[in-house]
């Protein structure tokens, strides 16, 4: 029996998705900021989500790669294939194939507006896990 494309292309999509949520858990808990998540499936067919991050510094911005870096390969299995930015770290891009992190700082953010250049993209909903401090 011939496996067909579609329940294929569904796997691939819920674990690129998986591991979209799984960046975005990451860099929450190294306090990342205002992190949004776009399906980019329905307007390119270079890569499936886009997970947003705000950082509040170099070290804060390093430690978040590295970590996202480390669960995405060790629990998810997942190897990153490019990464960009981290030097100057105003812009750090973790390429997986299908799923692209970008960690700005708030003015390269602003600056890059990614959610307004891609604002046709679906929004996946995620909430906050970690309780902010008081």
């Amino acid at each position: 029996m011939i496996d067909s494309p579609a329940p294929r292309r569904q796997c691939e999509d819920s674990r690129a998705l998986e591991r979209a949520l799984a960046a975005a858990r990451v860099a929450e808990e190294n306090r990342g900021r205002d992190i949004t998540i776009l399906d980019m499936r329905e307007l390119t067919t270079l890569f499936d989500f886009f997970v947003i991050v705000t950082g509040t510094s170099r070290r804060q911005m390093h430690a978040m790669s590295e970590e996202i870096d480390r669960v995405l390969e060790q629990e998810l299995g997942d190897r990153r294939l490019g990464l960009e930015g981290y030097e100057e770290s105003r812009w750090i891009l973790l390429d997986y194939g299908d799923v692209v992190v970008h960690l700005f700082d708030a003015e390269t953010r602003q600056y890059y507006a990614l959610e307004d250049l891609w604002s046709r993209a679906r929004r996946i909903p995620y909430s906050p896990q970690v309780a902010s401090p008081s």
